[in-house]
């Protein structure tokens, strides 16, 4: 398999992934911020400038499933220390395509560059939008391989009301083009309710790495 890593990510926003073949893809960052690893049916893709060749030869000696070894807490771990970066956790990949017409909750932009919001996303995404509703936050902006990533915030007073999917959809609509991409943690069911009932698709696992 061939290709950048903005590449087989938009093959597979299409419903095209790696073939299940059990291998491993090494590909270049496509920017210093983003190390990290991205797992699909039976094929994971590491995308990094280190040398491949020490890619393969870690995860190699690992006693594991093969096909677990790329999101295994061993090649993780080696792969920080031999790149000093941090990560939080290991995501679900979801994406939804792009909506025409307006979104579906009324939104307003924020605009202010010292908002939490916005300086929080700019430590992991560049061209950064944020949007305010009653009781509610969207941020758009793009992340890994130059994709449009969302992320929604809900306050805990207005949970169980839909709004979490509403600002989820929301996304499909402000994207400019394309895919809109979600990362959701796991183990955060409630979140990764939301945006499949927006219409998102979990289409794999990823393991960010950032730069200290």
């Amino acid at each position: 398999m061939a290709g950048t890593l903005r590449d087989i990510l938009d093959a597979a926003a299409r419903g095209s992934f790696p073939p299940p073949d059990g291998g491993t893809t090494v590909v270049r960052q496509h920017a210093h911020r983003d190390a990290g690893v991205l797992a699909f049916t039976a094929h994971s893709v590491v995308f990094t400038d280190e040398d491949p060749a020490w890619v393969y030869e870690t995860l190699g000696s690992l006693e594991c499933d093969a096909l677990a070894a790329t999101m295994n807490p061993r090649f993780l771990a080696a792969f920080l220390a031999r790149t000093g970066r941090s990560t939080d956790t290991i995501d679900v990949m979801n994406v939804g395509t792009r909506l025409a017409g307006e979104p579906p909750v009324a939104l307003k932009e924020v605009s202010d560059p010292d908002h939490p919001r916005v300086v929080s996303a700019r430590k992991r995404r560049d061209d950064v939008r944020v949007w305010a509703a009653d009781g509610g936050v969207l941020v758009l902006g793009r992340g890994i391989g130059g994709r449009w990533e969302a992320a929604v915030e809900v306050d805990e007073a207005v949970r169980h009301r839909g709004l979490g999917r509403a600002l989820a959809a929301a996304a499909r609509h402000l994207v400019p083009d394309g895919h809109v991409w979600a990362q959701v943690a796991a183990g955060n069911a409630r979140s990764a309710r939301a945006f499949q009932a927006a219409g998102y698709r979990p289409v794999g696992a990823e393991a960010l790495l950032v730069a200290r």
